[in-house]
């Protein structure tokens, strides 16, 4: 007999949950610069188709699974497919979900503590950059300030997990996601007034497609995959805490729409800044965000402003998904073993802030830690190898599993039964199935072995 579930309020609160849960650090700090180096609008109308025909579609397949069964992957699984292997499905997601945030938030507490450095005039006028890039260093590879805001950071996440779906979860994103969106749409115009902006307009809009390659095409489907959060489960369970009356569809359209109005947003904020200076270039990821960024603001007007803003707009981006990070093995813990909310949270929270600390150490702190294998010319420590086989290509797998599972075991008939349950058959029925059955294996499959092939591609 399942678990009486809580639910959501109502259609918006599970938009901009699950809106939250996909829109994270890579739409702000890797989207933005991926599109300048690939041909810049262009890139961003290639991203835009895979986030229809593959991301979208996916998307409804979990969410609907998760609504049908009314619970966690592990639990989905075992109704739909008792008995069977396709319950190690389920626990892919778990593992994935769990061990992504052992890392992520350890990423995340950097943006958390920079918001004080930041706000606290570290970055003001006349700091050089070798100055700038030993503030970062000294962040990531002392333990005592790794681990502090690592474990501040989880603890902030458990705060809200521990409130449930409504008093928690649902409370949390009607007053975080706004605060997102304000922030950036604030940046945006501070950015958009700087001198010069036009350069870095030109740079990430006006589509280039002399640099548009296949290399171009594979960057554009891994981050449209990789930021919509598919493939660990998270998609499923918040699903499961949906109402039969909502609009499957419709709302996953919303989520996706949402998340990619982020990304682009997220460049208007950073590249007409970024351009404002010579001798600026993007650079994905960390390099971009905490050593780059920081030296412009530290050379704009009301750059300690600004920069304060950013980095609190980080921060929420964050928290907002490793909320549902954390609620994935949250809610098999409460569905399966019956524990309660509060003591299912305590034992996820304190496992992925224990695990994170290898990562957090993996900087610098411990040798041992920092270089545990080589793919080609790069090493990678710990934190480095837990988001390849976690961020990377258990996602990947997770979700090719779970479109061949929707479309070929439990079936396209069930799956517009049930996303069609709630409102008249939709005219793009057939095509949906179609995309989940066979399209979205194809793509998914063509991910994973170029992921397989080129393990850097993403880093």
């Amino acid at each position: 007999m399942s678990v009486r579930r809580d639910n959501w309020g109502s259609r918006v609160a599970f938009i901009l949950a699950a809106s939250g849960s996909a829109i994270g650090l890579g739409n702000i700090w890797r989207f933005p610069t991926v599109a300048a180096q690939n041909g810049g609008g262009a890139f961003v109308l290639i991203y835009l188709v895979f986030v229809v025909f593959l991301g979208f579609i996916v998307m409804i397949g979990e969410i609907s699974l998760g609504r049908h069964t009314q619970r966690n992957p592990v639990g989905v699984f075992r109704q739909l497919a008792p008995r069977s292997l396709w319950v190690a499905v389920g626990f892919l997601g778990l593992a994935a979900g769990w061990g992504i945030l052992s890392y992520y938030s350890v990423v995340a507490g950097w943006t958390l503590s920079y918001v004080f450095t930041t706000a606290g005039g570290t970055f003001s006028s006349g700091i050089s950059a070798e100055k700038i890039n030993e503030i970062f260093l000294g962040t990531i590879a002392s333990p005592t300030q790794a681990i502090f805001w690592h474990l501040l950071f989880i603890m902030l996440t458990m705060g809200v997990v521990m409130g449930g779906v409504k008093k928690g979860i649902e409370r949390w994103s009607k007053i975080l996601m706004p605060l997102l969106f304000v922030l950036l749409l604030l940046l945006v115009v501070r950015s958009l007034t700087l001198e010069n902006a036009h350069i870095g307009l030109k740079k990430y809009l006006i589509p280039d497609w002399s640099k548009v390659s296949g290399n171009t095409l594979i960057s554009a489907m891994g981050q449209a995959f990789f930021s919509l959060s598919l493939g660990m489960g998270t998609m499923i369970t918040y699903g499961s805490y949906m109402h039969r009356r909502e609009n499957i569809v419709c709302s996953a359209g919303w989520v996706c729409f949402f998340d990619t109005l982020i990304a682009v947003l997220a460049g208007l904020a950073i590249f007409p800044a970024l351009y404002t200076m010579e001798g600026l270039e993007p650079q994905a990821g960390a390099k971009l965000i905490f050593i780059v960024l920081p030296g412009l603001f530290s050379q704009i007007p009301f750059g300690t402003l600004f920069g304060t803003g950013f980095f609190l707009l980080l921060s929420v981006a964050a928290l907002t998904s490793s909320i549902s990070l954390l609620e994935v093995p949250v809610a098999y813990l409460v569905d399966e073993r019956r524990w309660t909310r509060k003591r299912a949270t305590f034992f996820c929270g304190f496992i992925a802030f224990f695990l994170g600390i290898l990562s957090a150490l993996s900087l610098g702190s411990v040798t041992g830690l920092s270089h545990i294998m080589d793919i080609g010319p790069r090493s990678l420590g710990f934190l480095d190898m837990m988001d390849l086989f976690f961020g990377q290509f258990s996602l990947t797998l997770g979700a090719l599993l779970i479109a061949l599972f929707v479309g070929w075991k439990w079936g396209t008939r069930a799956l517009i039964d049930e996303f069609s349950s709630s409102e008249s058959r939709s005219r793009f029925s057939g095509l949906i199935a179609f995309q989940i059955r066979y399209v979205c294996p194809v793509v998914l499959i063509a991910l994973l072995l170029y992921l397989i092939l080129n393990p850097n591609a993403f880093a």
